[in-house]
């Protein structure tokens, strides 16, 4: 059976196959895929490289906030070993059926183990407020740091330190830049996960990241990120080009 021009292969980056589908919607006006998140996700991963951070693929944060049978749900988050984790970053979407593909806006919601707090950050005025919630609820049992002594140690460490480490927080980012267009929520997606993940890795002595959020992103990310995303996949795909004999096509001039 012969493949449409859509489904052409472009880049296989880690675990992630780039088509050419994708690069039309990054050539054009349209919402960004879970696929070129996740690409962004695992190219991010590779320059912070920190076993502190992990960055949540898309469709593993849809499954979790969207899971309804526990048993499967631990099974699943398990893996991730979120208790070793400092920073870890995770995407919102507003579908919310498994039969269905994607939704309508994205939004991104970060754990930070020194402020003991999930982090939303929206830029359509909190729309996937509910969504993040729903994540947050279903997650934020599963942060806390595991130990492995005996309940009778466990009990005097834990009056030692004052009792269990609190649930942690959720907090609706006010400052969060606001998007002016209906589509580049995903590029927002993107450029906060880097700013944040950079703050991190910097050992930056401000308490969050917001500051640095705020300097460093804004609308002029809807005019160049995008460019900027195709040009990252034109450069890893001239790197693989001899080994896959791949073919980029290029943005529109």
């Amino acid at each position: 059976m012969k493949r449409s021009k859509e489904d052409e292969m472009i880049l296989s980056y880690k675990d992630v196959v780039l088509r050419q589908l994708d690069l039309d919607i990054l050539n054009g006006h349209f919402c960004l895929n879970d696929r070129i998140i996740e690409f962004y996700f695992s190219y991010l991963s590779s320059i912070y490289t920190s076993p502190d951070i992990l960055l949540v693929p898309p469709a593993i944060s849809f499954y979790i906030s969207n899971c309804s049978d526990s048993e499967s749900l631990n099974s699943f988050i398990e893996p991730l070993k979120l208790p070793d984790k400092k920073l870890v970053i995770f995407t919102i979407n507003d579908n919310e059926d498994f039969s269905e593909v994607g939704g309508l806006h994205w939004s991104l919601l970060a754990f930070s183990r020194s402020m003991n707090a999930f982090v939303h950050h929206d830029t359509a005025g909190g729309l996937n407020t509910r969504h993040a919630k729903k994540l947050y609820k279903v997650v934020k049992g599963f942060v806390a740091v595991c130990d492995s002594a005996p309940t009778s140690s466990k009990k005097k460490e834990s009056k030692k330190a004052g009792g269990p480490t609190p649930v942690p927080d959720f907090i609706e980012c006010s400052n969060t830049p606001q998007q002016q267009n209906g589509y580049d929520c995903g590029l927002y997606v993107m450029a906060i996960a880097k700013v944040i993940c950079d703050w991190h890795e910097s050992g930056s002595k401000d308490e969050n990241w917001f500051l640095s959020m705020d300097k460093q992103v804004n609308s002029s990310i809807e005019r160049t990120m995008r460019g900027e995303t195709l040009k990252l996949i034109e450069d890893l795909q001239i790197r693989e080009h001899d080994e896959h004999g791949f073919k980029f096509s290029p943005a529109p001039s």
